[in-house]
């Protein structure tokens, strides 16, 4: 294992790796730069990163604690991190900076069958809560598809939606309370544990989706549901264009229909995921659409029935209900692997968040083959279809710079088509570093200036998270 001079020369230990070994135990600082590299960005593609001077890996609020108010006082750069998931850079490092990693606060601390709700340090990976609350007949709905891998705190930083989501809401709909660090270093719980309550300002709701720059989140409340029972049907459609898909789903929501779960998933991505996992996935069409019923007894039959019509009518070619629920498992864990199959291939996969109106999902679908087409550049998309999250995905070989310029021109042109049709930025994975002009065009500069002032506020120095969302 190569050692860096900070551990071998004391004339170069920086100041701050000097303030957190007085504070913290020893096996909680790493300084070899072969492993603070590890921490020193997420998986967004080609977004920049700096090179951390120390990781602290922090196993409770008390080291977190210590180790933000170390920083404040020597005024270093703390950027949380959990499982290094996000797509969109925000737990990049800078230059100096101390990269706290959370992971390793990995208890849940409370389930609560009575309240139904759970407390959880926000190292605790997405689907070992939903296992765990499981087994107490309860239900953790938010379910993003890196849900295997990513953690509870990450997933309250950046809002995190999933495949659940078009029915029953996003990671803020589930956050009942939080213990934070402030920017100071001190320890303050926010929220509520009932049903109800509108005591003050809804700081809970700020931080949700606030991507670690106001304040550094060490515990999460959520609230919970009783777990589902009745049995699931799944309702099947290939299309041959892309438009049709969309087609589909305006008439399924326009017929006041809500799916469980409504997903969309290309040829590329199909064709990505059965090379890598040998699913026997259909991959001739343009695209498939899955929608998934979970009401019980007539109203489900219903309810699927109608979906079914709706695809019908919409062109496709091949349409079916179905409530074989391995069958239907296959087809959702083939919308789940979409983005590791495809890089399982070895090319650079810049990844797209925008989300529209339900209403203008065909008109942006047609829009990005466009942008596909007038930038040379191959785009696959899989979307949360429901609710018009739409992850185009920009597919790059690897050391081709030319094609990662049009690649990086596409992703920019896709942004601002979204906001030209009545969209957003970003649906769920966050402003990090790569959406931030994207942002400010969606925003305004009168809602950017307010946001400004509440980083201010909150972190006067600009200590934490520095230069993600708002610059």
């Amino acid at each position: 294992m190569a050692v860096s001079l900070a551990d071998t020369d004391t004339g170069t230990v920086p100041p701050i790796v000097t303030a957190l070994r007085a504070v913290l135990p020893a096996d909680r600082i790493l300084t070899d730069p072969d492993l603070t590299s590890g921490y020193a960005h997420d998986e967004a593609e080609w977004a920049p990163r700096g090179q951390p001077a120390v990781v602290v890996r922090a196993r409770d609020t008390a080291e977190v604690a210590a180790t933000v108010r170390a920083c404040a006082e020597l005024r270093v750069p703390v950027v949380p991190r959990g499982a290094g998931t996000g797509l969109s850079g925000g737990a990049n490092a800078v230059d100096g900076c101390v990269v706290l990693s959370l992971e390793a606060m990995r208890s849940i601390l409370e389930i609560n069958r009575a309240e139904r709700l759970a407390v959880v340090q926000p190292g605790v990976v997405n689907d070992e809560l939903r296992a765990a609350v499981a087994e107490q007949g309860l239900w953790y709905p938010p379910d993003p598809a890196s849900a295997p891998w990513s953690t509870i705190g990450g997933n309250v930083s950046t809002n995190a939606g999933g495949l659940c989501c078009v029915k029953y809401g996003v990671t803020k709909d589930y956050v009942l309370a939080l213990e934070i660090v402030t920017a100071t270093g001190e320890v303050v719980r926010l929220g509520r544990r009932t049903a109800k309550g509108v005591a003050g300002y809804d700081l809970v709701g700020l931080l949700v989706g606030s991507e670690g720059t106001l304040a550094v989140i060490t515990e999460v409340t959520v609230k919970l549901r009783p777990l589902r029972t009745a049995p699931t049907r799944t309702v099947v459609g290939f299309f041959d264009s892309l438009s049709a898909v969309g087609d589909a789903v305006a008439g399924v929501t326009d017929a006041g229909l809500q799916p469980a779960i409504f997903e969309l998933i290309d040829r590329h991505c199909l064709r990505a995921v059965e090379e890598w996992k040998h699913m026997s996935l259909p991959d001739d069409a343009a695209a498939l659409l899955l929608a998934q019923s979970d009401l019980a007894g007539p109203a489900g039959e219903a309810e699927t029935a109608a979906i079914l019509a709706e695809f019908v009518k919409a062109g496709a070619r091949d349409a079916v209900a179905s409530t074989d629920p391995v069958e239907a498992e296959a087809l959702f864990d083939a919308r789940r692997l979409a983005y590791p199959a495809l890089e399982q291939r070895g090319d650079a996969v810049l990844t797209e968040d925008v989300c529209l109106p339900r209403g203008m999902l065909a008109t942006m679908l047609a829009r990005i083959e466009q942008i596909a087409e007038r930038h040379q550049v191959q785009i696959a998309n899989v979307a949360h279809a429901g609710d018009g999250n739409l992850h185009p995905l920009m597919i790059t070989p690897q050391g081709d710079e030319e094609a990662k310029l049009r690649s990086q021109a596409a992703f920019e042109e896709i942004v601002d088509t979204a906001i030209e049709l009545g969209g957003t930025v970003t649906g769920e994975h966050g402003v990090g570093l790569l959406k931030r002009r994207g942002m400010q065009r969606e925003l305004g500069p009168a809602a950017v200036a307010l946001q400004r002032a509440v980083k201010a506020a909150w972190d006067p120095d600009d200590l934490l998270n520095p230069g993600k969302v708002i610059g």
